[in-house]
């Protein structure tokens, strides 16, 4: 599932913040660098973890004091992680959600991805769907308003 976790982040962000400044870019980043635990080792990585994204927020919000555009950029990858493991409901497997406290061997835990067989296709199709309809109501589809993005990460929704 990789389109599953773009949109509804995004979704999640456009409808509860309602900043026209947010930058999307490093929350879809954030959003899917904890697949690659899933994906490439074929179970639940402590990228899953809410310890890894507090510590990322940590790290985020005190290297970038007094540099508020950085703090801007980055603080979508923090918050990219934390809506992974909503999405990916890694909060319902203990060990993963508290890891290291609840113990730091994950390996033998399979990732949602592969446990939940044809919800996560049916998942990644509503992805896609809903990234779709982003890229349409952003006008994604034009060259220079895909530029723009390039540039700002911002999307209008409009």
């Amino acid at each position: 599932m990789f389109f599953w976790f773009i949109a509804t982040s995004i979704l999640v962000i456009h409808y509860v913040f309602t900043d026209p400044q947010f930058d999307y870019r490093m929350l879809i980043v954030g959003a899917i660098v904890p697949i690659l635990g899933d994906v490439v080792g074929g179970w639940m990585s402590p990228l899953n973890s809410v310890t890894i994204a507090v510590g990322l927020l940590a790290i985020v919000m005190i290297t970038t004091i007094g540099r508020r555009q950085t703090r801007r950029f980055l603080l979508g990858l923090p918050i990219g992680f934390l809506l992974h493991s909503v999405f990916g409901a890694s909060w319902n497997t203990t060990e993963v959600f508290w890891w290291p406290f609840a113990g730091i061997d994950v390996g033998g835990i399979e990732g949602f991805v592969f446990q939940r067989g044809i919800w996560s296709l049916l998942l990644e199709a509503a992805g896609i769907y809903l990234t779709w309809w982003i890229a349409k109501k952003n006008d994604l589809t034009s060259p220079r308003q895909l530029r723009s993005w390039s540039r700002d990460g911002r999307l209008t929704f409009s």
